[in-house]
């Protein structure tokens, strides 16, 4: 449950309860009791006046949900003898929540509730739990933003399927749609932190933006957990010999059908099962019937397999040129910048992550690409043993953006930066060179320079 529970004592005189007031002062009196034990974490005291407000006038004011779930967690986690009834409680109160106060809880939100409390407490089957977060994400899908949550809601939804109670299709298609919100949360946190990022970096953030930067950044790192998660989960149910067979069998009934070709196409291009001729038969049944950016991306895909590099970059450049969506062409690009790079084509893959980047400035991904083309250059650039190692410094400063514009890979990226600094000339290296703060210009398709350490 969200709320702002720092204003509810505030309110409790205010001029609206004195209907409330008049009808069942006792509830009043309740209330008021129950806040100012709840406010100071003596939740055993509030457990009673808080049990008659809720009994006896759950519409009176929305602290009774707000509160009741503090309180109510409390006496779970310390009467075990009473765990099951205070878990029921509490699911009682997750479900009124919305319906008393629709503008303070959401359907989403509460269904979420009940099923991580019923899934944390098992007192519910995987049945249950599933088509609660199935109905909370159909229902209310922009509410849906808890990634536990996301991330079980996928998860159960695998085992019933391994249980032969789910269809290998209704996998597929929930990945889709889950992998899906998680780019639009993404996308989201990644304007607010490109908001407030610049004013961080210069100290002039405000506490609540301090906050809401915090929020951001935690919150893109908790996607980017359950991301790879939802991948792991799904595994080798998505591998060419389940996708070819399933796609086959529902070509000819979907075939009309845009959406599911774009899918099938999708899936079948990440998991490089475009060798197969079905996929063939995929692309063109979607550049005929939806000629798109995706549609262009795939022919793209497809020459790519056949060895026509020239050809499929014609076809990327087309889906390029017609994607609308400023993330989704920066993801085009990168992913362009990673063939480019599997062909050895260095300095090619480096402007398709520039290109992403000027689309998506907060894409680390491409900076870490662009690191990993520098460090591979090592004995391309510079005269001296020196100067080639000198490279490794430039590697490890588009390492060190990679965590300042998508800070989900903190770790990676350090790790990245501190492996490429360790290939860089060390301290003895620049003290026995004479080059300390003395400047490497490089002469070949990295260009730019470098700023060797003063010791």
């Amino acid at each position: 449950m969200r709320n702002k529970l720092s204003v509810v004592l505030g309110l409790l005189g205010a001029v609206g309860f004195s209907y409330a007031q008049a009808q069942n002062p006792e509830c009043m009196q309740n209330l008021s009791i129950f806040a100012e034990h709840a406010k100071v974490k003596n939740y055993d005291a509030a457990y009673e006046p808080w049990k008659m407000v809720y009994e006896n006038c759950p519409e009176l004011h929305y602290a009774t949900y707000a509160y009741g779930e503090k309180i109510l967690k409390h006496k779970i986690e310390t009467e075990e003898a009473n765990k099951d009834q205070y878990v029921a409680a509490l699911a009682d109160v997750y479900e009124k929540g919305p319906q008393y106060f629709p503008k303070k809880f959401t359907t989403a939100g509460s269904l979420i509730d009940i099923a991580l409390l019923q899934y944390d407490n098992k007192t519910a089957s995987k049945e249950e739990i599933y088509n609660m977060l199935d109905k909370a994400y159909k229902e209310d899908r922009d509410n849906f933003k808890n990634p536990k949550a996301l991330y079980l809601y996928f998860s159960t939804l695998v085992d019933l399927h391994g249980e032969g109670k789910k269809d290998l299709q209704d996998v597929f298609d929930t990945y889709d749609d889950v992998t899906g919100k998680i780019e639009d949360e993404n996308r989201e946190l990644a304007e607010t932190i490109l908001k407030y990022v610049e004013k961080d970096s210069s100290g002039t953030l405000t506490s609540k933006e301090e906050r809401i930067l915090k929020a951001a950044r935690t919150n893109g790192e908790s996607y980017e957990k359950i991301s790879g998660s939802i991948d792991s989960k799904l595994g080798s149910l998505a591998d060419c010999d389940n996708l070819i067979p399933l796609y086959q069998k529902n070509f000819e009934e979907r075939k009309n059908d845009a959406e599911w070709l774009k899918r099938a196409a999708g899936r079948m291009d990440s998991k490089d099962c475009t060798g197969d001729p079905l996929f063939v038969k995929l692309v063109e049944a979607l550049d005929a019937l939806e000629p798109s950016a995706a549609s262009k991306y795939y022919l793209g895909s497809l020459y790519e397999e056949q060895g026509q590099s020239s050809k499929a970059m014609d076809f990327y450049k087309q889906s390029i040129d017609l994607e609308t969506d400023k993330y989704k062409k920066a993801n085009k690009l990168y992913s362009i910048a990673v063939k480019a790079r599997k062909r050895g084509q260095k300095s090619t893959a480096r402007n398709y992550a520039n290109d992403a980047l000027s689309y998506n400035p907060s894409m680390g991904n491409a900076y870490l690409l662009i690191a990993s083309l520098y460090a591979d250059s090592a004995n391309e650039c510079g005269s001296t043993p020196f100067e080639k190692r000198a490279i490794y410094w430039r590697a490890a400063q588009m390492a060190r953006k990679a965590a300042q514009v998508d800070p989900s890979l903190g770790g990676k990226a350090a790790a990245a930066a501190n492996s490429y600094e360790g290939r860089a000339p060390s301290r003895s290296d620049i003290f026995s060179s004479g080059m300390a703060g003395k400047t490497i210009k490089f002469n070949c398709w990295v260009g730019g320079s470098v700023t060797v350490p003063s010791l």
